[in-house]
């Protein structure tokens, strides 16, 4: 089933908030005593090799969590993999879409139906293991403080493994633009290594979201941060991939540094205040 942004060159209404019709019609996980409401969403697109193991071992950390695959038709069966999963584990639910329809509308997706099922918490990690499970317990202790708790690799004791140095160079430069001009008291704006509360995101006028490539992480977390929301950092070491190749596109990342501009050059002049 497909949602509406989805679809690439849907418009969302100027006007409005975000549809919160949920993603699928299977019933709404009831609330566990003692626990926020906590959805794992993972995007995918080619991860065979990765995401069996990857919710075996969120699973292991966070026995709780509700765990949502936003697979892009996956030519590698990853999304019949996760249907496996959800057919024996009521906890597992996936969203197949018709297409690869980028990271930054499954994302959108993923909120939208953590809204419409009223989870208290929406964290997002990569389906690669660049984003390690065992950073789960401490980015969510984070959350009774924040609104947005991000895993950081640019706090002490964060930091990547094995990126050669253009990259890192690229990454922190790429940060020190985006906290120069969206103005954020954060070091790391462009992780999607990330928890929002829900209740938060119904605030964050996220219909205004733009972006849908790499720098969706960047204006979404601007949304939040504009809409009042408190940021929180915890350092986590950046892994690389376990299995499969890495989806970076030179193309999209030219045109993601031109939306940061764009967004970051219109908060400067004042041109990105809140609707009333």
């Amino acid at each position: 089933m497909t949602l509406a942004s989805d679809n690439p060159s849907f418009e969302m209404p100027a006007t409005g908030a975000i549809d919160p019709t949920p993603a699928q019609t299977a019933p709404a996980v009831s609330p566990r005593t003692g626990e926020p409401r906590l959805l794992v969403s993972l995007a995918t697109y080619n991860e065979a090799g990765n995401i069996a193991a990857l919710i075996a071992d969120i699973h292991k950390v966070v026995p709780h969590a509700d765990v949502l695959v936003i697979d892009d038709n996956s030519p590698d069966g990853t999304g019949r993999i996760a249907a496996e999963l959800a057919a024996t584990d009521p906890r597992i639910q996936v969203l197949h879409r018709p297409g690869k329809l980028g990271l930054g509308t499954a994302t959108l997706a993923a909120m939208k139906f953590a809204m419409a099922r009223d989870y208290d918490y929406l964290l997002n990690m990569d389906a690669d293991f660049s984003h390690p499970p065992r950073y789960l317990p401490g980015i969510l202790a984070g959350m009774s403080k924040n609104d947005v708790m991000i895993g950081s690799r640019y706090v002490h004791g964060g930091g990547t493994e094995n990126w050669p140095l253009p990259r890192r160079i690229i990454s922190q430069s790429v940060n020190a633009l985006v906290r120069l001009t969206f103005r954020m008291p954060v070091k790391d704006a462009s992780g999607a290594f990330r928890c929002y509360r829900v209740s938060m995101l119904r605030d964050a006028e996220l219909d205004r979201v733009r972006s849908r490539g790499y720098s969706f992480q960047q204006e979404v977390l601007f949304r939040c941060y504009k809409s009042g929301a408190k940021l929180g950092e915890y350092p986590i070491l950046f892994e690389n991939r376990r299995a499969g190749v890495s989806k970076v596109n030179k193309k999209e990342a030219a045109r993601s540094m031109s939306m940061i501009l764009y967004i970051g050059l219109r908060n400067v002049f004042g041109l990105e205040q809140r609707r009333v």
